[in-house]
């Protein structure tokens, strides 16, 4: 028993490094985006950013925002 909640452990913390990891690559995206102009690209990895903060609270177990 005391091993599967080590593995969930685990697991949720490599799942928490993967959403930082992306969120992290969204915001050099968008970086990129805006140097190009591009605004509707930015608009959409502004909103993944967005709901990437948001999963991050969530898995956190805080309450849900925008983390900008």
């Amino acid at each position: 028993m005391a091993l599967n909640v080590a593995e969930k452990d685990i697991d949720r913390a490599a799942s928490l490094e993967n959403v930082a990891f992306i969120r992290q690559m969204l915001g050099e995206l968008h970086q990129m985006a805006e140097r190009e102009q591009a605004e509707m690209l930015c608009y959409l990895i502004e909103m993944a950013y967005v709901e990437a903060g948001d999963l991050q609270s969530r898995m956190h177990g805080g309450s849900v925002g925008h983390g900008n």
